[in-house]
């Protein structure tokens, strides 16, 4: 059988010196082809006495090795040399192919072009020139088959077909993603990150809207609370005013109640002769039945509406004003009428209901009206003249003291004094309207109120110190005077008072 040429016995590399062990056909380190390396002579090198190296002889086999180099330039015997400075033969004695030229190193970048320089084509054979890669893009693994460009006709290819006109298989190469989602940007072409937005500074509320009453800066949503601060806004009932003519009136929610449970209505008319008449009504919800807040609301405004239609027809003020607390307590009880299923859930509930008050001022006349215990006082202008109230509480109170069983302080100092016996709703008695007529001989003011205030001015001459001595001019004011007098002294109720101006009579008037 055929074998192998035998190489020469050589312990060492020739050309790094690293140690070879034997069948070794290639150097380990520096790859150096030992099937080259010729037999060592015999005879080893002379070195003179006088330390003078003699002239090489001539190296056998017809091999020419290159002489050493003293130092590699770190202090260290440089290697005799590298593998690829010996001109090698194969196994069988013939020379070896050259090794390939370098390539040139590639241009870094294309020179600039003038602006308005159409692109210059290029074919595929020919590498596009490096740039700036975009952010999010692979730097591991170069580019696949699918990532190849494709060149239309506008990139120069030379057959002019549309990218798409060359399909691939989808499985024809294993697919990586080319985009990460949590690749961090390149450095290199990513720009500076945007400045933080300010916080935008909430937005000013239009002039129709309601502003909050504790900032004075926030819208107040539909919800009654403010959108900046979120403070809790007054009810639109919390606290009332309104002035038409002569007439004031201001209601109060008061320091106790979470509500306001009384409402008023004012206006001013004229009767069929020209002459002015004004009206005033005063209702107290009654806190033990259901929704007195929306039954003194309806009261009032019936009342109210019914006298401002009557007057000017020519119906006595007297008779309007009993007709107007018979309209006051059909709409009272037409808050009763709810669907079955309400009182199925709610079937120990109370009838809405509420008390009534109110005054009538017209030339010469003063006309008084009632249910409940609301009350009108007269209060002359002249404080030498004596006060007046002009109307009887349906309360146990008053029952008491007119059945002779207690005195009035007695009966008013009970708990169970304001007990009311009269009053507008489904689950009252015989309804029973109180009015009254009265023909002052002197100007006065005419104040109609809740017990809210009376509580704290009950007797009509502490009324009369509590009323403003310019109250007949100056009504609004007078009326707030009154609303603050309660409130200092507690504001343990609802507080509404209404101020009605009497002018001076004519000749010939009765007094009151």
């Amino acid at each position: 059988m055929s074998q192998m040429p035998q190489q020469a016995a050589v312990s060492k590399c020739p050309s790094c010196e690293e140690p070879l062990e034997s069948g070794d056909r290639f150097c380990g380190a520096c790859g150096y082809d030992l099937s080259a390396v010729p037999a060592r002579p015999d005879d080893s090198p002379t070195i003179a006495l006088n330390g003078a190296v003699p002239p090489p002889s001539s190296a056998p086999d017809g091999v020419d090795w290159p002489v050493a180099r003293d130092s590699d330039g770190f202090g260290r015997p440089a290697p005799v040399h590298a593998a690829a400075e010996v001109p090698g033969t194969d196994s069988g004695g013939s020379p070896l192919p050259p090794h390939p030229p370098a390539a040139p190193p590639m241009p870094s970048a294309a020179p600039p072009m003038p602006p308005g320089t159409p692109p210059v084509p290029r074919t595929a054979s020919e590498p596009a020139a490096p740039g700036p890669a975009a952010p999010g893009v692979r730097f591991d693994h170069p580019a696949g088959p699918e990532q190849e460009p494709v060149h239309g006709p506008e990139t120069g290819r030379e057959d002019g077909r549309e990218p798409d006109a060359y399909p691939r298989e989808p499985d024809a190469y294993p697919r990586e993603p080319d985009e990460y989602p949590l690749q961090a940007p390149d450095p290199r072409s990513a720009a500076a990150p945007p400045a933080p937005a300010a916080p935008a500074a909430p937005a000013a509320p239009a002039a129709s809207e309601k502003v909050c009453v504790a900032c004075r800066a926030g819208r107040v949503d539909d919800d009654g609370y403010c959108e900046n601060c979120g403070h809790a806004q007054p009810r639109e009932r919390d606290h009332m005013e309104q002035e038409s003519g002569p007439v004031a009136a201001v209601s109060d929610r008061g320091l106790r109640h979470h509500r306001n449970e009384d409402a008023f209505s004012v206006g001013c008319t004229a009767l069929p002769d020209g002459a002015p008449a004004s009206v005033a009504i005063v209702c107290d919800g009654v806190s033990s039945a259901t929704r007195p807040d929306d039954a003194s609301l309806a009261a009032s405004r019936a009342a109210g509406e019914s006298l401002l239609a009557a007057l000017p027809r020519g119906t006595h003020p007297q008779q309007a004003m009993h007709d107007a607390i018979l309209a006051a307590s059909h709409a009272v009880n037409a808050l009763a009428d709810e669907p079955e299923t309400a009182r199925e859930q709610a079937p120990h509930q109370n009838a809405p209901a509420c008390t009534l008050v109110g005054a009538v001022v017209t030339a010469g006349l003063l006309v008084v009206g009632w249910v409940g215990d609301s009350r009108v006082y007269w209060v002359p202008v002249d404080r030498s003249a004596p006060p007046a109230r002009l109307t009887e509480d349906d309360s146990w109170a008053a029952q008491m003291v007119a059945a002779g069983l207690m005195s009035e302080a007695e009966a008013y100092a009970d708990e169970r004094a304001h007990a009311i016996t009269g009053w507008l709703g489904a689950d009252a008695y015989e309804l029973e309207p109180h009015t009254a007529s009265f023909k002052p001989d002197r100007p006065g003011v005419v104040v109609v109120c809740t017990d809210g205030l009376w509580n704290y001015a009950e007797s009509a001459e502490e009324m009369a110190e509590a009323v403003p001595l310019d109250a007949a001019a100056r009504p609004l004011h007078s009326a707030r005077v009154l609303v603050g007098h309660a409130l200092d002294g507690g504001g343990h109720d609802n507080v509404t008072v209404a101020l009605v101006p009497f002018p001076a009579p004519p000749q010939g008037a009765g007094s009151a």
